[in-house]
């Protein structure tokens, strides 16, 4: 579940509500549960009243420096969205990870493993996980994105590697994952070179339209084997 981690850092913010929301807003669910559960204890806060309507639309400026500070503390990671040259809306925003699953869980109290599959983090928290494993063992030049339309296909991690080529790779958590509709969808957007499905079990097996069922562990000894 990985060691307590010491986190003092020393913020004036809004109001306590205001960075709570700030974390909730670029964390999603996972911001509410992080403050809820015990960030709020790591950060001395100057109390302040709330801002008055016609300065409120800096809110969104204080968002992106509690992302700023998290990122530059390495707590989280912004992943890039892709783009590709097709006729539909993407979405633009990075997508925000918790980088260290460890700290999620003991902030969470989730102090063993049955605690945190009846946890609703569990999730996100394997996801994270598994996109941080696999981008530590990328080589150094990869460039890493997710690919999302404004109607929900997606691609959780797309990596750029050398040589020019592209693996396109959908995280699920499942021992029996499904290849649904949407992964079908983005992977003909995409066109990736390679197409892989993450999945919690071990076994490497092919699945439709290309793509193959692998184990985290495998998938990250063949990235580290494209490293120079």
């Amino acid at each position: 579940m990985g060691a307590a981690v010491e986190w003092d850092v020393c913020l004036a913010a809004p109001s306590f509500s205001h960075l709570r929301q700030g974390l909730a807003d670029v964390l999603g669910d996972l911001g509410y549960f992080l403050w809820d559960s015990g960030v709020k204890a790591h950060f001395p806060l100057k109390r302040s009243r709330e801002r008055p309507p016609e300065v409120r639309c800096r809110r969104h400026l204080d968002q992106l420096r509690y992302l700023d500070l998290m990122a530059d503390l390495l707590l989280v990671r912004r992943l890039p969205p892709f783009f590709a040259n097709v006729r539909k809306r993407l979405v633009k925003s990075p997508k925000v990870y918790v980088r260290d699953s460890g700290l999620v869980h003991r902030l969470l109290r989730l102090d063993d493993h049955e605690t945190l599959l009846g946890h609703p983090v569990v999730g996100a928290s394997w996801e994270g996980f598994v996109l941080e494993t696999l981008l530590r063992a990328a080589p150094e030049l990869a460039q890493s994105s997710f690919y999302r339309t404004a109607t929900g296909v997606e691609i959780d991690l797309v990596l750029e590697l050398p040589g020019n080529k592209r693996w396109a790779i959908e995280i699920k958590r499942s021992l029996a994952p499904a290849v649904e509709k949407g992964l079908r969808t983005a992977i003909e957007d995409v066109q990736p070179d390679r197409a892989f499905l993450v999945y919690g079990g071990n076994e490497r097996y092919p699945k439709e339209s290309g793509i193959e069922a692998i184990g985290l562990r495998e998938l990250a000894d063949e990235l580290a084997q494209l490293a120079p």
